[in-house]
């Protein structure tokens, strides 16, 4: 698949963009919305598959604009868990991956916002990487429509949480939700969608006031500010009382209930004391508590603090969460998928990118 730089990015484009373009082939608006469903519907690549437009007008189209934004490189699979993880490049020769994790009831893609990612989490790979820029929407929404030509059944969920934060690149990914909503395009449901942040509370704020509504996941991985700051220098920025009242005004305006993502890391947030403090925090408002095994990033060659971190041990998990459970927390382990092939929860990262 050869990516022209010169083209526009049509998938950067939602349907009232697309009828405006169309009017400079003098062609009528109605082509525009059967161009808008080859390409987000049927997940077109060539203007050849777009059987139902004149050939005039696709072959004016074809000398203007790019059908697609990232070229497929490779895929590695999970012998253990079916997990696939897909490599793309830009057109820019930057490198980006997302996991399609196949469940018993849903089939479900991690899509990247950013080539990167700034905020340095330190059990995070991504972070490991630094950040090189935002993705366009463009290239959110083709990483969708690519992997369904790719992948042998369908996908039904997605969630923002492989490369990069979200809310960092808010209007890009607004976007990218309006075309994966809208009923003439990817039509997936609003609960069939989780952003996951580090925690910008202006953005969240702003998502709350937003149409979309989706489900949103903060990663917390602890209730101290002192303990969160060193794993996450992003709460330095925006401290975690700051942060969980964002979080209340996204359940007042969206009744959506906030899930919570907790990596298990021992002697850091494991303790009674942790318990404690997530049996107050989840009874502030309807929400869950995902706990999460600590997957490896030495394939990243971390240094600092993140060479300190070690998982909390399974069995210890395992106490964690029955002790959580009778004190009426909804938790559940999310079991580690993918990381034989480095594509769980964390592990997502190029070198030399």
């Amino acid at each position: 698949m050869n990516l022209s730089k010169n083209k526009i990015e049509i998938k950067n484009f939602a349907l009232p963009e697309i009828e405006q373009f169309i009017a400079n082939f003098d062609a009528p608006k109605f082509r525009a919305k059967q161009l808008y469903n080859w390409l987000y519907k049927n997940f077109a690549v060539n203007f050849s598959e777009m059987q139902n437009l004149p050939k005039v007008l696709l072959s004016k189209l074809e000398k203007a604009v790019s059908l697609t934004t990232l070229n497929p490189e490779t895929s590695s699979n999970s012998n253990a868990t079916k997990t696939v993880k897909y490599l793309f490049s830009t057109k820019d020769n930057k490198a980006i991956e997302s996991v399609v994790i196949p469940e018993s009831k849903r089939i479900t893609l991690c899509l990247s916002t950013q080539v990167g990612c700034p905020l340095d989490c330190k059990f995070c790979a991504t972070g490991l990487m630094g950040f090189s820029r935002n993705l366009t929407v463009g290239e959110i929404v083709d990483q969708y429509l690519l992997t369904s030509r790719m992948y042998a059944d369908k996908i039904t969920n997605i969630v923002y949480m492989g490369m990069g934060e979200p809310l960092l690149n808010f209007y890009n990914v607004l976007k990218s939700l309006n075309i994966f909503l809208d009923e003439n395009a990817v039509a997936l449901g609003r609960n069939r969608i989780t952003i996951s942040t580090s925690g910008i509370p202006t953005k969240i704020r702003e998502l709350a006031e937003s149409k979309y509504r989706v489900k949103l996941a903060l990663s917390l991985h602890s209730c101290f500010d002192e303990t969160r700051s060193r794993i996450m220098p992003i709460n330095k920025k925006y401290p975690l009382k700051e942060v969980i009242k964002s979080l209340e005004y996204y359940y007042r305006n969206t009744k959506n209930p906030l899930t919570y993502e907790y990596i298990m890391l021992k002697g850091l947030n494991d303790s009674e004391k942790d318990i404690k403090a997530i049996t107050k925090l989840t009874r502030r408002f309807p929400s869950k508590l995902n706990v999460i095994p600590f997957n490896s990033i030495d394939h990243m060659l971390p240094e600092g603090y993140s060479t300190k971190l070690v998982p909390t041990e399974r069995d210890e998990i395992t106490k964690f969460v029955k002790k959580l459970k009778q004190n009426g927390v909804t938790v559940m382990i999310r079991d580690t998928q993918g990381d034989d092939i480095a594509a769980a929860c964390g592990q997502l990262a190029i070198k030399n990118n």
